[in-house]
């Protein structure tokens, strides 16, 4: 605690001596950000900012992610053309998940599926993606999660895997009530954690190929990587009964996380890309970043975090990404896809980091008074 006492009193220190890190946020020009980021995002949805060869396909795990931010967006933006934009996307593909049946990337999307079957009622909605999962459980891959295993992406074996299939899996169980979603995400989540998980650092690993690496002397956890965990986690809780025992699990994982993050977090507000190497790799990154805002301000926001130790982290964080927003609405130094700390630049994005900035504003305009 008195570690904890410590940094508080450098943020403090930091809020309020930078001008951009202590200006107060004000919940409108919360929302003005996140609807001038999501119209960008969607008139250049094809667009090619990343050097991609050509746009991804409508239902990748980029764009997924973008889906997750977006459905978060819709549901507080003043009208429903965001979920208009969502269900045409959805009625185009027929609602089907993505072309690999065991690889969570192409599980993602069925969280988007899930949010708008939540709104319009209709069963179609989801229909594909329960026949999908439920042919899961019954033919459940058998491989191990060592990466030279065949199959080894079959099952949960790389962090990002984290944020894709196990919060759709929990969406599942909240609006069937039936139990089998969440026992079999259970199962495989822990076994990917305690695959994935350094209980040291209390950071997640991206793969087994990262376990015995280092750069530049420290051990390499991938920022994004640990974004993609940690907002998992918040979209795995939102759908469990805080009492149960199943919550504590993800709880307990989520509050180790929590605590180092804000010891990690820069002086400039964004989390280095590789986590424990900031000196080596100073360049923003808003992908992990807004995704780390996120649940911080999540957890704010219920009671689970203390404000006064975290809300300024929360702040200086916000602060850092809306810095990198340029004047058209597109959001800057997204990291390019990978699987490791590597550069980002002010004129490259990508969908996922949209999706990441949007979830992020939700959760801190809720914070900062937005009804």
């Amino acid at each position: 605690m008195k570690l904890l006492h410590r940094f508080f009193i450098v943020i403090i220190i930091f809020s309020c001596t930078g001008t951009s890190f202590s200006q107060k946020i004000k919940p409108k020009k919360v929302k003005e950000s996140m609807q001038q980021v999501a119209d960008w995002q969607i008139a250049n949805f094809d667009g090619l900012y990343s050097d991609r060869k050509k746009p991804h396909h409508p239902l990748d795990w980029t764009n997924a992610a973008l889906y997750v931010g977006m459905a978060k967006w819709a549901s507080m933006a003043d009208d429903d053309t965001y979920y208009e934009w969502l269900k045409n996307i959805g009625e185009e593909n027929e609602w089907q998940l993505h072309k690999r049946k065991y690889h969570a990337d192409d599980h993602a999307v069925g969280q988007m599926y899930v949010e708008l079957f939540r709104k319009y009622k209709d069963e179609k909605m989801i229909a594909p993606t329960k026949e999908q999962f439920n042919f899961l459980m019954f033919h459940p891959s058998q491989s191990a999660l060592n990466w030279d295993t065949p199959y080894h992406q079959d099952r949960w074996n790389w962090c990002d895997a984290l944020f894709m299939a196990p919060p759709v899996l929990a969406k599942l169980y909240k609006v069937t009530g039936e139990k089998k979603y969440l026992d079999f995400m259970m199962s495989e989540f822990k076994a990917s954690t305690d695959f994935l998980f350094d209980k040291e650092e209390n950071l997640y690993y991206r793969d087994e190929r990262y376990f015995d690496k280092l750069d530049n002397g420290t051990k390499v956890f991938w920022s994004r990587g640990n974004g993609w965990v940690f907002a998992g986690l918040v979209n795995i809780m939102n759908e469990l009964d805080p009492k149960s025992e199943e919550y504590a699990y993800f709880l307990d994982i989520y509050k180790k996380m929590a605590e180092k993050l804000i010891e990690i977090q820069t002086p400039e507000g964004h989390w280095a890309m590789s986590l424990l190497g900031q000196e080596f790799y100073p360049t923003p990154e808003t992908s992990g970043s807004s995704f780390y805002v996120y649940g911080l301000a999540w957890g704010v926001n219920n009671g689970i975090l203390d404000k006064e130790i975290y809300e300024p982290a929360v702040k200086k964080g916000w602060n850092a990404m809306a810095s990198h927003v340029t004047k058209d609405g597109m959001l800057g130094y997204v990291q390019p896809i990978g699987a490791a700390p590597g550069k980002a630049w002010p004129d490259k994005t990508e969908v996922y980091g949209t999706g990441a900035y949007l979830s992020a504003g939700t959760e801190v305009y809720k914070l900062y008074g937005g009804e």
